[in-house]
């Protein structure tokens, strides 16, 4: 499901059980994209003040969530593979994470918005938006029971029923693009954390139902992280731009 170099890269930590492995995933997934961010074109750094502010949010939001499901032991951490430092029982690596993965998956929604000038029908959009919607709804109602499934489904569909009914956002269909291609090395990074093990899920929580070994919930917590993350970005830039237009 995430390729030679993920199932290589599995292999070997997984048989070396090397403590910064979970350290060495955060650094890799955001390496290229603050490299990058110097292109000439899409001059992504001039973006960087935009993210700061939703990242800092959205991760302390996550952050507490994920405090919340390492106590109900809802997932666990492998101690093998991570450095050992800790706070509010969550290791350093997954506090770096909530700044890693959406810094990374806005650097690839603004270079499709650059470089990719189709975007999907507005149309498709609200059939999407409402399947999910609904989904989420039915799949509240039979397992409510289940702490991450309902934590998960329930904030995507505030967040869906908040972005695309009450505030209309016009970005949803840039954004599905971008979303759909960082379920690439979503399945890279994810696939890893989850077969070696250096995540553990407790499958009495979940839905019990994997993709690879990915408990198919995290397609929709990458989701609704990138969702609020992006509609950070989208608001600081949009009110960047309104009070230089007032000036």
């Amino acid at each position: 499901m995430y390729g030679a170099g993920g199932c290589f890269f599995t292999r070997t930590i997984g048989r070396t059980k090397v403590k910064y492995a979970y350290l060495l995933i955060n650094f890799l997934s955001v390496v290229f994209p603050l490299l990058l961010s110097f292109d000439k074109r899409v001059r992504f750094y001039k973006s960087w003040k935009y993210i700061w502010p939703g990242l800092f949010i959205t991760g302390l939001l996550f952050l507490v969530w994920d405090v919340f499901f390492t106590v109900k032991e809802v997932w666990s951490f492998n101690p093998n593979y991570i450095l050992g430092i800790n706070f509010f029982r969550l290791p350093l690596e997954e506090i770096l994470f909530f700044l890693t993965i959406p810094f990374s998956c806005i650097f690839i929604y603004a270079c499709l918005n650059y470089y990719v000038k189709w975007q999907i029908p507005n149309r498709v959009i609200r059939i999407l938006n409402n399947t999910l919607i609904l989904a989420s709804a039915v799949i509240l109602i039979f397992f409510h029971d289940r702490l991450y499934t309902l934590i998960n489904f329930g904030t995507l569909v505030l967040l869906l029923l908040l972005l695309q009914y009450f505030w209309k956002v016009k970005w949803l269909n840039r954004f599905y693009l971008a979303y759909f291609v960082s379920l690439i090395p979503f399945y890279i990074v994810n696939g890893i954390l989850t077969s070696v093990p250096i995540v553990s899920y407790n499958n009495a929580e979940n839905l019990a139902v994997r993709v690879g070994t990915i408990p198919v919930e995290d397609h929709f917590y990458l989701l609704s992280l990138l969702l609020m993350n992006v509609a950070f970005f989208e608001y600081f830039k949009k009110r960047d731009a309104s009070f230089i237009t007032i000036k």
